[in-house]
């Protein structure tokens, strides 16, 4: 489709879509896409690339994801042709009770973080479906990390963002904040102590980190600094390795990472999306961007009402993704009125949000990965001499006695975290994800039915103008739609204010798969730095 059609202010894509047959990797940071690709050309598969490009992006990009943080991965080896997830968030400490937050979450500082999953979400990619040691892996990261690299100008900007917080925790200033300012764009920004422990772990591996000497070091600062985190705490952590939820999309399997991911919210969307004709109302048309808004608000209504933890909470999910509850579900849209205050559906008595990359290499293996820290810099620690930047993942409870999503020790909070992975005939024909919080889910929403409704390329999908919704009628607008869209839906009741052109709400990185040609074609966000990077 060209983009001169579009009834939007679209101009000819920036950039085009990068294509190879041997491999692809796709990320936010050029310097970890080099990483990976390097694994690739020197004979690893996609995991092994997948996890050199994952630790060299907790250096390179230490305000998004970081080695106390989390991760969520969908593996589609080849070979077996069945996609597997993989779950590395961690829970809440053992102490870490609703009496013990009575006056509330912090949104920074250790008391904000939850037992950190990411590496052990690493190890176990690496034992089920690498072939190279982490020493190996590794060697790029703590290449990084020991002598360090030029700062970004995006990077600095956010250490900028943060610095009030990080100037709160010494551990954390004297990391970005040596000599009391940011460190300059283009300035070689090291982390010493962060390539330490990943040679630590190169070669200790999953007991060094939540067994070990790791583990000790961040139980001993947390007894320092008033956190609640135990060497028992991390003992006690493992991943979870289970089957992705998935739906059906007007023909393709779609599968999303399984809860504590909010995942299943992009499925249920599709199913009540599905009950609607996308190509005869067009693309970024007001009718069109009505149904996509509020069919999102009906699934995230659901989440909000329904999801836990489910070695927990006991909760619908089944019901949820089913089409006939799709299909009841969708009675509630009004296509004349945007709605202000929607709530959940009833299933009772009815049968039936970081960093975001892809690889994809040339025996047909594919990677849909993302790691994260929740906030930008999480809790705006650093875990002492470990170089670790915590999480802030406690902030995701909700500590509202009774509710699904309750602060419990040893529970785990429902994850903004979430990407996608699209079969067709049983063979990959999309990956893809984003960082962006709780907008994850309203990116892959519209980046998927670019593709699937409207048969846009990767790089149009990516960069077509995007919506995004804030709670109840607040809706926000790229700015290249056309005024006609921005009337149009506030005359249906939408309350709709303008982004940037390019807002920077999320950066989508993606691979579509032509099996005829055997050619991989990759796509990044130009609204952030990431790259395609082909081999």
């Amino acid at each position: 489709m060209s983009a001169t059609a579009f009834p939007v202010r679209f101009p000819a894509p920036p950039r085009g879509v990068v294509m190879s047959t041997r491999g692809l990797v796709v990320c936010a940071h050029p310097l970890a896409a080099q990483a990976g690709l390097a694994v690739l050309r020197a004979g690893g598969n996609a995991f092994d690339a997948a996890l050199a490009t994952a630790s060299t992006l907790n250096v390179v990009e230490p305000n998004m994801s970081h080695l106390a943080g989390d991760a969520f991965i969908l593996a589609y080896p080849a070979k077996t042709g069945e996609v597997i997830a993989i779950n590395a968030s961690g829970a809440a400490p053992k102490s870490a009770t609703p009496e013990a937050y009575h006056d509330g979450i912090p949104e920074r500082g250790i008391r904000a973080g939850t037992v950190p999953g990411i590496f052990d979400g690493w190890s176990t990619l690496n034992e089920r479906l690498g072939t190279w040691e982490l020493e190996r892996l590794f060697e790029s990261a703590i290449e990084f990390a020991e002598n360090g690299f030029p700062l970004t100008y995006r990077l600095h900007a956010k250490i900028v963002e943060s610095q009030a917080d990080l100037a709160r925790f010494p551990s954390s200033a004297a990391v970005f904040l040596a000599g009391g300012t940011p460190p300059r764009p283009g300035s070689i920004f090291r982390q010493p102590n962060l390539g330490r422990t990943l040679r630590t772990l190169a070669k200790g591996g999953r007991e060094a980190y939540y067994q070990g000497e790791i583990a000790e070091a961040v139980a001993r600062f947390s007894r320092e600094v008033g956190g609640h985190f135990t060497v028992e705490d991390f003992a006690s952590h493992r991943s979870e390795v289970i089957a992705p939820v998935q739906t059906n999309y007007r023909g393709f399997t779609v599968y999303e990472q399984p809860p504590v991911s909010q995942g299943f919210v992009l499925l249920e969307a599709l199913n009540l999306l599905e009950g609607f004709d996308l190509q005869s109302s067009g693309l970024g048309t007001v009718e069109t961007l009505h149904r996509q808004i509020e069919c999102y608000k009906l699934a995230y209504a659901d989440r909000l009402a329904f999801a836990g933890d489910p070695s927990r909470v006991k909760w619908p999910l089944r019901v949820l993704l089913d089409k006939e509850y799709a299909s009841r579900r969708r009675r509630e849209f009004d296509p004349s009125r945007a709605s202000a205050d929607t709530g959940p559906g009833d299933p009772q008595g009815f049968e039936g949000d970081t960093t975001y990359f892809t690889v994809a290499d040339r025996d047909g293996n594919v990677v849909s990965f993302i790691q994260s820290l929740f906030a930008s810099f999480g809790s705006a620690v650093v875990l002492g001499e470990t170089g670790m930047v915590l999480n802030n993942r406690l902030t995701g409870f909700n500590l509202k006695e009774g509710h699904p999503n309750c602060l419990e020790p040893g529970k785990r909070p429902i994850h903004t975290l979430n990407s996608y992975l699209v079969l067709r005939d049983g063979r990959p024909y999309l990956v893809s994800g984003t960082r962006g919080g709780h907008l994850q889910i309203q990116l892959n929403l519209q980046s998927i039915s670019n593709v699937l409704d409207f048969a846009l390329t990767p790089q149009e999908a990516i960069e077509a103008p995007r919506w995004s919704g804030y709670g109840g009628a607040d809706v926000r607008l790229e700015e290249r739609f056309v005024p006609e869209v921005f009337d149009g839906l506030r005359a249906l009741g939408h309350q709709v204010s303008s982004l940037p052109a390019w807002s920077d709400n999320g950066t989508l990185s993606m691979i579509q798969f032509d099996h005829e040609s055997g050619t991989l074609m990759g796509a990044a966000d130009p609204r952030g730095e990431g790259v395609a990077t082909p081999w």
